[in-house]
């Protein structure tokens, strides 16, 4: 079932890409339907076509996606943060251990300590 929903789904949003690709835009750049209809149809009734056929193709697209969505999750329970967390009180993190310690190379001044100022360096 939801393989068939999803090639219909995938129909309508290729109908849905070419019915917007053949609309008349505004600013006339990506308009592709306008100059070869004009036999068939007079421009405002082929623009109320094509709107109301884009309206309907969205309306469609949609609830095959909402439908897509239900049917996917149907098996699944609802999962819940609050459900998963531990039921019993957290423990501490372990500190974290001391830094290693370097041995000092003759004639530097001796590392300090956070929180205080360092040597000024000599020139």
């Amino acid at each position: 079932m939801i393989v068939l929903l999803f090639v219909v789904h995938v129909f309508i949003a290729i109908a849905l890409i070419g019915v917007v690709l053949l609309q008349k835009s505004e600013g006339g750049a990506l308009g592709m339907g306008g100059g070869g209809m004009s036999g068939f149809m007079t421009g405002r009734s082929t623009a109320n076509l094509l709107t109301r056929t884009t309206a309907v193709l969205a309306g469609l697209f949609f609830l095959t996606s909402i439908a897509l969505v239900m049917l996917s999750n149907a098996g699944r329970a609802p999962r819940s943060l609050v459900d998963e967390a531990p039921s019993g009180p957290v423990a501490p993190l372990a500190p974290s251990p001391a830094a290693p310690q370097v041995p000092a190379l003759p004639g530097a001044p001796p590392p300090s300590l956070p929180g205080q100022p360092s040597a000024p360096l000599a020139r």
